[in-house]
């Protein structure tokens, strides 16, 4: 399969706005003869809808929460990127667009980068417009502060809730246009499939999760904004009803699914306590701007932590490692996730890690708190510290935190080109949900500006020349293709419902999770994949062999959703597994331990595996066909990734 990402021609800085010119319009008296179905309702949905529904479109918006606000863009804490350089401290445009480049470790398209970070800068207008509490300094500007992969201020924040005051942001504006009756809100409905007429998107097949009605839904194009799949590794920072399913069900339909291995893993979690957890609790990056990241310096004095012989304020500066500091001058405690993360489980594998479980290293805020007092530290950070206190009976301003690594975040997903559709026509997918602009390792504060550019800012465009291609005709809901796909989705739920194995679904879930975890997480091995390959297999025959699900459909029925959205997982874990394997290579956070520099850091190699690697479903147990997208660097020259 040819994949044509359809970048523009010309200067880069000059791509997008040709672009927008040369794109088909809609007269706005055509624009309320098309219907619009959008499916997620976090940053990237909220936006795109109300934003559509704000230029005349009838919009059919679909979340599975019981309102938008509930999305899990609200869990975001730290901030949101952008290129106002209001610190003076020298960023631009083409700052960000290198820094992005650089973090996703050389591995993302240049014009889509370059397009985020373009229109950065007017999504903080928007928000502003629309009543975020952006933190401001004393003189009534906009505050910034930094983040990991940037030597200079560009995150834009709202102490450590940005995502909520966002996301409120997107949904009032949703609200408008619900209110206008431009936008149609399907609040508890999950979508369970894509319906495919002559080669097009033409709508979705979804589920009630109140009363278990099976729907179909007609729309002249179907954008997906669902979010990553972190969740396939179980414990995640993931809120625990986040999956995979709408983008895994659009990929059994055609749609490529691109760099499925790219996952990022965080470096400041709360350390996991025991098999009881059901999901992690993410602390912001913001925090490694004034807290530093520590471990001891000998294993000795690791066992005495451990046991709780001494306490971490007894630990002398001369025995404490702060490593990052070490390694890394330049950035210090402010290098890329990726590199953070890695650092801190050479710290653990050296037997210096701290906590009970020795799984754990110190995050320190003493030294700020000795420069700039309690007050101005609580200012900062004070609701973050509150809620690490609430988990952990601990006072972060006394004690250090305990932080390890844990899966945040997912590169990978659906394959888009330029104007964010799917290689299926009149299939669309933003935000997280796409694969475009993070390559394999994303900046801190850039997953709320790519899913804001992407509704606010790009889709509005791009959509429209779709559109204006395909002409207004009402799509026919009578249409054999949506009885047949609404009646497989029904044998799917039925197959569900007759497993009557003593195994739950949240045991597999859990399995899967260890698997893909000690072998596709942190650090990978050609020898460990295989291993995890097989291990998958075997656990996906015996969950359709073993597998118990209570209740019926007709109902509200948890065990139901939880099968569905696991199956999907069990699936997309063995992709991953297979991308990985294809990857020999290191590449942000996907390291390979076989490809790595003399000083442990990631090692790429450009000349096998500059590409985007797209893969298309071929059938129910079937490998599936890699289709490459080569990279293209004219702007930056392609170098090993150094934060030294």
């Amino acid at each position: 399969m040819t994949l044509d990402a359809k970048i523009p021609a010309g200067p880069l800085a000059e791509k997008w706005s040709k672009h927008k010119f040369n794109l088909k319009l809609v007269n706005p008296a055509n624009k309320r003869k098309y219907d619009v179905i959008v499916v997620g309702t976090g940053l990237a949905g909220a936006s795109a809808a109300a934003s559509l529904a704000e230029l005349g479109y009838n919009v059919k918006a679909f979340c599975f929460q019981d309102s938008p606000r509930r999305a899990h863009s609200i869990a975001a804490q730290g901030g949101i990127n952008a290129a106002k350089n209001y610190q003076n401290d020298g960023d631009s445009v083409y700052r960000l667009f290198y820094d992005t480049i650089k973090g996703g470790d050389y591995r993302a398209r240049e014009g889509n980068v370059y397009r985020l970070a373009e229109v950065s800068v007017n999504i903080i207008d928007q928000c502003v417009a629309q009543g975020v509490p952006f933190a401001r300094e004393y003189g009534g500007l906009l505050d910034n502060r930094s983040f990991g992969g940037a030597q200079v201020s560009r995150t834009f924040y709202a102490r450590g809730q940005t995502g909520q005051q966002l996301l409120l942001g997107a949904y009032s504006a949703l609200n408008r246009q619900i209110h206008l009756g431009k936008v149609k809100m399907y609040t508890r409905t999950e979508m369970l499939d894509v319906v495919m007429v002559d080669g097009h998107a033409k709508g979705i097949v979804t589920r009630n999760l109140i009363n278990g009605k099976i729907e179909t839904h007609t729309g002249h194009a179907v954008l997906l904004c669902t979010g990553g799949y972190g969740n396939v590794f179980y414990l995640s920072t993931n809120a625990i009803g986040s999956n995979v399913t709408a983008a895994w069900r659009a990929h059994k339909r055609g749609a490529l699914f691109a760099n499925p291995c790219y996952t990022q893993i965080h470096p400041t979690c709360i350390p996991v306590t025991g098999d009881h957890q059901s999901k992690l609790t993410l602390m912001s990056e913001s925090l490694r701007n004034d807290g530093r990241v520590w471990a001891p310096k000998t294993v000795e004095t690791a066992e005495q932590l451990r046991k709780g012989a001494i306490k971490a304020n007894q630990v002398k500066e001369e025995d404490r490692d702060y490593f990052l500091e070490r390694k890394y001058p330049s950035f210090g405690n402010l290098v890329p996730r990726d590199v953070a993360s890695r650092n801190a489980k050479e710290m653990v594998d050296d037997n210096r890690g701290v906590g009970g479980s020795g799984i754990a290293v110190f995050l320190d805020f003493a030294d700020a708190i000795h420069r700039l007092g309690k007050d101005a530290v609580s200012a900062k950070y004070g609701n973050l510290f509150d809620m690490y206190y609430q988990i952990t009976n601990e006072d972060p301003y006394t004690q250090p935190m305990r932080i390890y690594p844990a899966v945040h975040y997912t590169m990978g997903g659906l394959w888009v080109d330029y104007n964010l559709s799917t290689n299926v026509p009149g299939l669309y997918a933003l935000g997280e949900c796409n694969f475009s602009d993070h390559g394999a390792n994303r900046l801190g504060a850039s997953a709320l500006m790519q899913g804001l550019a992407d509704g606010y800012f790009v889709i509005p465009y791009t959509l429209g020349d779709y559109l204006a291609t395909i002409g207004p005709k009402p799509v026919d809901a009578k249409h054999p293709a949506f009885e047949k796909t609404k009646q497989d989705v029904i044998a799917l739920i039925n197959k569900f419902l007759a497993m009557k194995g003593n195994k739950t679904v949240v045991e597999y879930h859990r399995d899967l999770g260890h698997i893909m975890w000690e072998y596709c997480g942190m650090a990978r091995t050609e020898e460990g994949l295989t291993k995890a390959k097989g291990l998958i297999q075997a656990l996906r025959a015996d969950f359709w062999k073993n597998a118990i699900v209570v209740g019926e459909n007709d109902e509200v029925n948890p065990a139901l959703e939880r099968a569905g959205r696991v199956a999907d997982f069990l699936e997309l874990g063995e992709l991953m597994v297979d991308d990985a394997l294809m990857r020999r290579e290191s590449c942000g956070g996907h390291f390979r331990l076989e490809s790595q520099t003399p000083e442990g850091e990631a090692l790429r190699d450009d000349d096998h595996f500059a590409f985007v690697a797209a893969w298309e479903y071929t059938g129910d147990n079937q490998p599936e066909k890699l289709n490459k997208e080569d990279l293209e660097f004219e702007f930056v020259h392609l170098t090993q990734r150094s934060y030294k």
